[in-house]
């Protein structure tokens, strides 16, 4: 086992959080949006999400640690690197564009990305796989979010 493949999943991990998070721009528009009742409170966002991103690059480094191959490694690398670019699209369409019509489009690739690393790392470590989990189900409320806030809004 390497600690480099845990250190760089990291990094790597919070610079698509910051990116991320620099779109993430909770302004008047965003604020005057009709929301659902069983929306969360503001403050838990950045507690999933930086546990979400923790998990994920816990996953990433045990799963590259587990391959052995060079090419296996990097297209384990280029589906984090799929996941990534398009959970930084999600914010990007949802929060800076302010096009939550486009973003609900969007997290249905974001949402197959999950699943498809769950299901690529799974034959590598079944843990691996498991530590995706609370992502998806995440992503899977914030979709849910997403469509109802589109909806009660007239984006939709």
């Amino acid at each position: 086992m390497t600690i480099a493949y845990y250190l760089l999943a990291f990094f790597f991990s919070f610079l698509t959080a910051s990116i991320g998070g620099y779109f993430t721009v909770l302004d008047e528009w965003y604020y005057s949006l009709i929301q659902p009742s069983w929306k969360p409170d503001d403050f838990v966002f950045p507690i999933a999400w930086t546990t979400i991103f923790s998990l994920c690059a816990v996953s990433a480094g045990i799963s590259l640690n587990k391959v052995t191959h060079k090419r296996l490694r990097l297209n384990l690398i280029a589906c984090f690197f799929l996941n990534a670019t398009l959970n930084v699209s999600w914010s990007y369409l949802y929060f800076y564009m302010k096009r939550p019509e486009l973003a609900m489009l969007e997290v249905i690739f974001l949402w197959g990305s999950i699943l498809l690393l769950m299901v690529i790392v799974r034959p590598m470590s079944l843990l691996a796989s498991i530590l995706l989990v609370p992502y998806l189900i995440w992503v899977t409320l914030a979709s849910a979010l997403n469509y109802q806030t589109a909806v009660l809004n007239g984006y939709l």
